[in-house]
């Protein structure tokens, strides 16, 4: 009897369930047919509903749809400041009223500190990621907790706390709590366990100094205590002591507020090289391999150097067609002292080139870009060299197109499948290649000048306007590579007025062809100058970076308003002088940049036979090295460059065409021309030797360090400048600078700001300390 009413209950719950399930399958079902009456949307206190009901399709008078509804309330959940959204739905008669409800995100209408005594509640703020206005949660403003912390810890506040209250987020007040603690002051700084390197070396290369004299505070830092012991370690392994082991110790006083720290160094063995492996090594002999690391069995091991052996290895693979090359370094710790260097090569198939495809060139003819992979041989059926066309933009001959197109882009990658070949697909990125710059600067050398410049460096002339319109939107003359200069360019001290055409490839060769115009004034000491000059020139580029030219110039030459006092080498040449000149030159340039270059050297050296009214010679070098002496962490370059220059007149030189010195280009120190020997007066009492007349020879030597401060448009200038001349003692003096680079303003031409001092003078030499320009490089 039991069992069978078991049974019957276990029955009764089955319809009960049933029931249930009809029933609300019922009123579903009678839902689903009903029609909208009105859609609304609740909750929302700062989104309009206008703006939440935009992102809803469902409509009053359909038929109601719950697939819709719930695409709806998703749609407004993905708008900004929305949390989270769902809908509901009620009877109204026999419609339905289909209502949205929202909840946004709190909106920070208040921020507020206490606790803060150093720095002021603007000061805090503004290191904040909220601000009045921004919607607010728990996880922004945890993150806001750190930088607050991180930013107190940085100003040496090393016991500082910072807390928010999270339960008042969501009514809009962010109120953060504050405490400071002391400002922890270091007061001095050990090295212990330093046998290898002294002192003063590793006090040195940290960051993190002690207080000087009461005055130069220094505060505690635990990051970049943390980024010293780093730096520590790297210097220790780049001697060889590889097991070098740093800890930074710091210990505070009773307060807190003063710390001594101690770096405890424990150096371990110094490891000497015992063997150096190249394993997988397939088309280059070991020998050759070996030719490219610099590292030697029995010295130190060095991990800068080993990288570069690296950089050097990857290189010679890639240059010669294995695009796929790797190169890896490892060491192995054979003994107490000893480690053996691995270099494990990867060299992968070796490809030639196929098809070399060029794109985005909308408004630089083809013709243009191959000229140049031409010039370095990256044709087809060469082997394909993956240094030089890197596919990231950075390769040598990607830069080198980008430089000659004044491109945005440029890159060079390798595509398909063929075996033994890959196609080059060498893709542009046009930038703006036509200018008209107005404006106006100052030199210390040459005074006020104003500046009306039309550039054109894709110019091209054979490229005439259809049609008016053309001509003046700048889409005639244009796409062949060529480059027009206009420059009007009137001053205070020196005017100048010229036109200048080139063509980079005269008759399809690596050929420069260079004509030019000029009109020049410039106001000297005792006379005033003015040159009309026409000049055209050639320059042949060979494949080992060497150059030869030839160029020939017709000049006048129009010495007048002559001084009464003005020596005889200037009344000599009073009036016009007609010049022709033939100008035989020999370079190389192997610089790695053409403006502010870090590595390489140029070397230039020209004669100019001149005949007319003057017959004379002029002679003259230059060598330039440039040399990087550090790179930091972050791939900024201390540069070290030289410069030696030597050059003398052969017969009577005019004094307008003899050799000056003084001035930023030459000797810094002096005045532009302050270095020159002087001419006697004449047509008056007393004569002396005043005006500079130039002298017969000249030979300079200037060394100049370049400095990265901030970014990499700012840097110091440290440098001696030197130089005799056939008249006087040896010349001197030393100096430092500023330079700054504004690309927006002058692209990679620097501005530069100089303050020198003369070590070794003349007294009739002029003097000028501080100087300035824009646009001189070394």
């Amino acid at each position: 009897m039991v069992e069978n009413n078991n049974k019957i209950g276990r029955h009764g719950v089955v319809l009960c369930i049933l029931g249930f399930v009809i029933f609300f399958a019922d009123v579903a079902f009678s839902q689903q047919q009903k029609e909208i009456a009105e859609v609304v949307v609740t909750g929302n206190r700062i989104l309009s509903t206008s703006t939440l009901l935009s992102k809803v399709r469902s409509r009053a008078g359909q038929v109601f749809d719950a697939a819709t509804a719930a695409e709806d309330a998703r749609r407004i959940a993905q708008v900004r400041g929305v949390e989270y959204c769902y809908y509901n739905t009620a009877a109204v008669e026999d419609k339905i009223r289909l209502t949205f409800v929202v909840l946004e995100h709190s909106v920070a209408r208040e921020i507020n500190f206490s606790g803060n005594k150093s720095f002021k509640d603007k000061t805090l703020e503004k290191k904040l990621g909220i601000q009045r206005g921004d919607y607010v949660d728990a996880i922004t403003a945890k993150t806001d907790v750190e930088t607050l912390t991180d930013y107190y810890q940085k100003k040496g506040f090393a016991f500082a706390r910072v807390g928010v209250d999270f339960e008042k987020l969501d009514r809009g007040q962010v109120n953060f709590t504050i405490d400071e603690g002391p400002r922890v002051k270091i007061v001095s700084i050990k090295f212990t366990g330093n046998a290898a390197i002294k002192y003063k070396a590793l006090a040195k290369a940290i960051k993190t100094k002690k207080t000087k004299w009461l005055i130069l505070a220094n505060y505690y830092n635990e990051s970049k205590a943390a980024k010293d012991v780093v730096k520590l370690q790297d210097i220790y392994q780049r001697k060889g002591y590889l097991d070098v082991a740093v800890e930074a110790r710091p210990r505070f006083s009773d307060r807190k507020d003063k710390v001594d720290i101690n770096f405890v160094i424990d150096e371990g063995s110094i490891y000497t090289i015992a063997r150096i492996l190249l394993v997988g090594a397939e088309h280059f002999t070991n020998e050759r391999l070996a030719d490219e690391v610099k590292l030697k069995v029995g010295q130190v091991y060095n991990i800068r150097q080993a990288k570069s052996d690296v950089r050097a290895l990857t290189k010679l693979y890639l240059e010669n067609g294995f695009i796929d090359a790797e190169v890896r370094q490892s060491r192995i710790f054979v003994s107490e002292g000893n480690v053996d260097v691995k270099f494990e090569i990867k060299q992968g198939q070796r490809f030639r080139i196929g098809r070399v495809n060029i794109s985005g060139n909308t408004q630089t003819q083809d013709k243009v870009i191959r000229r140049i992979l031409d010039e370095y041989d990256f044709v087809p059926g060469q082997w394909y060299n993956a240094d030089t066309a890197r596919g990231d933009g950075r390769g040598f001959l990607e830069r080198k197109i980008q430089r000659r197109l004044l491109a945005e882009a440029s890159s060079i990658t390798a595509a398909g499948t063929a075996t033994g070949h890959r196609d080059a697909e060498v893709t542009i990125v046009e930038g703006q290649t036509g200018a008209v710059i107005i404006g106006a600067g100052v030199a210390s050398d040459s005074g006020l000048i104003g500046q009306l410049v039309f550039r054109q460096s894709n110019f091209d002339i054979r490229d005439k306007p259809e049609s008016f319109k053309e001509f003046i939107t700048g889409q005639a003359f244009k796409g062949a590579g060529q480059e027009l200069n206009i420059s009007l360019m009137p001053g205070t001290e020196v005017s100048s007025y010229s036109i200048n055409f080139t063509e980079p490839y005269w008759k399809e060769q690596p050929i420069s062809l260079n004509v030019m115009g000029l009109s020049y004034e410039r106001w000297r000491e005792s006379y005033d100058e003015n040159r009309t000059k026409g000049y055209v020139g050639f320059e042949k580029r060979y494949k080992n970076d060497w150059r030869r030219s030839i160029g020939f110039r017709a000049e006048n030459v129009e010495v007048d308003d002559i001084d009464i006092d003005a020596p005889k080498e200037i009344t000599a040449v009073k009036g016009d002088n007609v010049l022709f000149g033939v100008t035989f030159g020999a370079g190389k340039d192997t610089t790695d940049f053409e403006f502010n270059p870090t590595d390489g050297y140029r070397v230039n050296v020209t004669y100019e036979q001149v005949a007319g009214d003057h017959t004379f010679g002029i002679l003259s070098g230059v060598y330039t090295r440039y040399k990087t002496i550090r790179e930091d962490l972050t791939e900024r370059k201390t540069v070290l460059a030289t410069k030696l220059y030597a050059g003398t007149t052969v017969g009577d030189a005019p004094a307008f065409e003899k050799f000056y010195a003084g001035g930023q280009s030459t000797i810094r120190g002096f005045e532009y021309r302050g270095v020159s020997t002087r001419g006697l007066q004449q047509n008056v009492f007393n004569p002396e030797r005043k005006d500079p007349v130039g002298s017969d020879w000249l030979v300079l030597a200037n060394a100049e360090v370049i400095v990265p401060l901030t970014g990499e448009n700012l840097s110091w200038l440290l440098f001696v400048d030197s130089g005799l001349i056939d008249t006087g003692g040896y010349r001197a003096t030393i100096g430092m600078g500023l330079q700054i680079e504004i690309p927006q303003w002058f692209g990679r031409i620097p501005m530069r700001f100089e303050l020198a001092v003369p070590l070794m003078k003349e007294d009739e030499d002029d003097i000028q300390v501080f100087s300035f320009s824009v646009g001189r490089l070394f």
